[in-house]
């Protein structure tokens, strides 16, 4: 029997990607298919199905891609076809996003749908610029109004009424209609001196707020303070923006940094760039695989033979107990090892599993955890499963080795450089104005400079260099390259630290 489709019609908010519902997240993990503009935050798009289809349909003013017509079509198919469809919509469906037209389509076709509403950027996106639309000094009432037509004479607009209300107006994609808006707003009874404020890019790293007034609405648009999209405000609301304004006095706002890393998604370190209203760019510098025909090998293990299980890498960690997961091996099987691990990441990834490591190196080296493991465990007689990758270096197993412990090396997972990014990331060293590049392990930057090639490295020359610790700083330092940031202690958080202090200088 063939499977009925579903159309959810999903607001993803104004842009920041933390601003998506819940449910909006939820809609694009199940969808089959997902329609999406061009105003989406594209990091949504990481929580898909790899099976998905993905379809865009971007407007850009008055170029666009596919017609609204078009659009419907595309999705009334998908859905007949008996895919889930996820129509993903900037801000709120019903907010200006013809969401409406759709619904009525799929309700005249008989497509089962859903609507799952967003943070419109007429109220979310103002907030991230200071401006509460309603405010018991100021307004009691807001008035959200399309600036967009094909003639000015389209706007179909109560001019009298609108310009006499002492509330909050708010004008969205009213950027290329911002002289007849201005003119009618005055010609109707509005002050020329009411507080306007224009916001571009609304809650995202590039967030742009002028202000002014009502007369001089005109020429801040001439002048090119400000792109679209951009929101168009007219009230006393506006007053408040300097003390409101939180997002943009954020600790790495209007800063860009590439994050190197392995092919994970939703990285530690781009949320809380991201949390600080910094931009990221990752890039998936080294590529994390399951070495072949590791399953069977860790099945066959004799657990009741070693005492000591180390991990010296989140990337082991997480590979070594999903193949027990996968095998069904009771976690409880490593019950009479201790667990030793190096760093934060590491211990996370364990404590992740329920489970708590026994031994933790002081100063994040292998030979670090070696001098731990024996100074709790004893000096000789150990036995210890190293699960690694294979490109681990040796030091940790000679160090146990001379004092007579038995190590096993199980190699799990190779660590090879993503040539397939080359491209993209010299256009992105080449046109983009990045500040930082983090690199969070000594593989980020080895495969970083494979990537690259020696002809490329200087375009790394005016960007900020930060390593999260001495180890890693050592590696980039003796391939020619200057470390201009290095983290206090080998973590995430004195990563952050250490580039919000540089921030902090410059100012």
């Amino acid at each position: 029997m063939k499977r009925s489709g579903k159309v959810y019609l999903v607001g993803a908010g104004p842009g920041d990607r933390a601003l998506a519902t819940l449910k909006a997240i939820d809609c694009i993990k199940e969808a089959d298919v997902i329609v999406y503009d061009r105003l989406v935050n594209k990091d949504l798009l990481e929580y898909r199905k790899s099976s998905c289809e993905m379809i865009y349909v971007g407007k850009k003013s008055n170029k666009h891609t596919f017609t609204q017509d078009k659009i419907n079509e595309i999705i009334s198919d998908k859905a007949k076809e008996g895919l889930i469809v996820v129509r993903l919509k900037g801000g709120d469906p019903y907010v200006f996003g013809r969401g409406g037209e759709e619904a009525e389509i799929l309700f005249e076709e008989n497509i089962d749908f859903e609507v799952v509403p967003g943070i419109s950027s007429s109220i979310g996106g103002l907030s991230y610029a200071g401006i509460p639309v309603t405010h018991r000094d100021f307004a009691s009432s807001f008035h959200v109004v399309t600036g967009h037509a094909k003639k000015d004479s389209d706007l179909d607009i109560n001019w009298k009424a609108l310009s006499e209300e002492k509330g909050t107006i708010i004008f969205l994609m009213g950027i290329g209609n911002i002289s007849f808006i201005r003119n009618m707003l005055i010609e109707n009874g509005r002050k020329r001196d009411t507080p306007v404020a224009f916001v571009s890019w609304a809650t995202r790293h590039n967030q742009k707020t002028v202000l002014s007034t009502l007369e001089n609405a005109e020429e801040v648009v001439k002048s090119g303070e400000i792109e679209a999209p951009a929101i168009f405000v007219v009230g006393e609301v506006v007053k408040l923006s300097n003390k409101l304004n939180f997002f943009e006095r954020k600790a790495m706002f209007g800063k860009t940094v590439i994050v190197t890393r392995s092919r994970k998604k939703n990285s530690e370190l781009k949320e809380k760039i991201e949390e600080l209203a910094g931009r990221t760019i990752e890039l998936s510098t080294i590529d994390i695989n399951r070495k072949e025909g590791i399953e069977e090998k860790i099945s066959n293990l004799d657990f009741e033979n070693y005492n000591c299980i180390a991990f010296t890498s989140h990337n082991a960690v997480e590979i070594f107990f999903e193949v027990l997961k996968e095998r069904k091996i009771d976690i409880r099987i490593l019950s009479n090892m201790k667990l030793a691990s190096i760093g934060k990441a590491t211990s996370d990834a364990i404590e992740s599993y329920g489970i708590y490591p026994d031994i933790e190196a002081d100063d994040f080296t292998g030979e670090g955890l070696a001098n731990k493991i024996i100074e709790k465990l004893g000096k000789d007689g150990n036995k210890i499963l190293f699960p690694c990758s294979e490109i681990a270096g040796n030091r940790f197993e000679d160090l146990l080795s001379i004092s007579s412990n038995e190590v096993d090396r199980l190699e799990i997972y190779t660590n090879r450089e993503n040539l397939a990014i080359k491209d993209e990331l010299i256009d992105i060293l080449k046109t983009e104005k990045i500040d930082y590049i983090t690199f969070t392990s000594s593989s980020t930057f080895k495969n970083l400079k494979k990537i690259l090639g020696d002809e490329n490295m200087h375009l790394l020359d005016k960007i900020k260099k930060v390593s999260i610790g001495e180890i890693t700083s050592n590696t980039i330092r003796k391939s020619g390259c200057k470390v201009d940031i290095q983290a206090e202690i080998p973590a995430i958080e004195s990563l952050i630290e250490a580039i919000k202090n540089d921030i902090n200088k410059g100012k």
